[in-house]
């Protein structure tokens, strides 16, 4: 689905292993990989200084990771110092990528408010989509595992969708995404249509779930013509429960979503199953911004 990709790590994160794995990343599609890691101005007792002795031992961490590239892919690595979040928008733009990696532990909301996330803050700033990344698996991976991770990160997506303007849009921005992309490696969508069972069943129509499954079924059919194996299930139930619930069964690669409302994603005070699946999801999510 995506060429070119900006990989960043803070090296506790698990997620730097992936330089290791270029040729792997490389059968996934990427063509330009930009691996970056920040270090933060508030790390040490005095202000660090831009220099060679600050830079490069991450530098020289990152390259001793490298593993000889395929001649078509390129290979860039980034150290710089000040906030992260800056920096990754920043170089997001100056190396054009379609795709920002980030290693994210699942949090509660109360440790999101308290410690700060730099996830937070991209996912309402980014104008490409983002991947994160649970640093608990990143870290655990066996060398064979992440090797074939890299070479299958989109190659079976879940996608839920509401009928909602946002995965309405959702669909749209994953369309556009294979069509424009003449090497994609997106094989097959699984389409999850959710009834939330919280709510008052007479504000749900006759029959919700053939409603549903006929307004997939039109979905499904947009996305064959892009070659796609779609599959499309409606269920009852808390929508996030059974999300996580359909990943887990059908070997899926990533969770793609889009949020209803740019503006304050992530704020504590309105429910969000966007924000919800970003904190708690151990699948990797694909965040595609408004």
């Amino acid at each position: 689905m995506f060429q070119r990709a900006l990989i960043c790590t803070d090296f506790t994160d698990g997620i730097y292993r992936l330089a290791q794995f270029v040729p792997s990343l490389a059968a996934g599609g990427f063509r330009s990989l930009v691996f970056f890691h920040s270090i933060s101005v508030e790390s040490g007792p005095e202000i660090p200084r831009e220099d060679s002795k600050t830079l490069e031992p991450a530098r020289r961490r990152l390259q001793e990771l490298l593993r000889e590239a395929p001649e078509d892919i390129e290979v860039t690595i980034e150290v710089q110092l000040g906030r992260a979040s800056d920096s990754i928008l920043r170089l997001a733009k100056q190396y054009k990528v379609d795709v920002i990696f980030l290693g994210t532990p699942t949090r509660t909301m109360l440790e999101e408010k308290l410690f700060g996330s730099t996830a937070a803050t991209l996912a309402e700033k980014a104008d490409v989509p983002i991947v994160i990344l649970r640093p608990q698996l990143m870290s655990t991976y066996t060398t064979a595992e992440l090797e074939l991770r890299c070479a299958n990160l989109f190659r079976y997506l879940l996608v839920p969708y509401d009928g909602s303007q946002a995965s309405k849009t959702l669909i749209q921005k994953i369309h556009h995404q294979v069509k424009n992309n003449p090497d994609s490696v997106l094989e097959r969508v699984r389409l999850l249509w959710v009834i939330d069972d919280s709510g008052r069943r007479e504000f749900k129509g006759d029959n919700p779930v053939g409603e549903a499954q006929q307004k997939l079924d039109k979905i499904q059919a947009e996305l064959a013509e892009l070659n796609l194996v779609v599959n499309t299930t409606v269920v009852e139930g808390n929508p996030l429960e059974e999300i996580m619930k359909t990943a887990e069964l059908h070997d899926i690669s990533a969770i793609a979503t889009c949020p209803r409302d740019r503006d304050g994603i992530l704020k504590w005070s309105s429910p969000s199953l966007t924000r919800e699946i970003l904190r708690r999801s151990w699948h990797p999510v694909l965040f595609f911004p408004n």
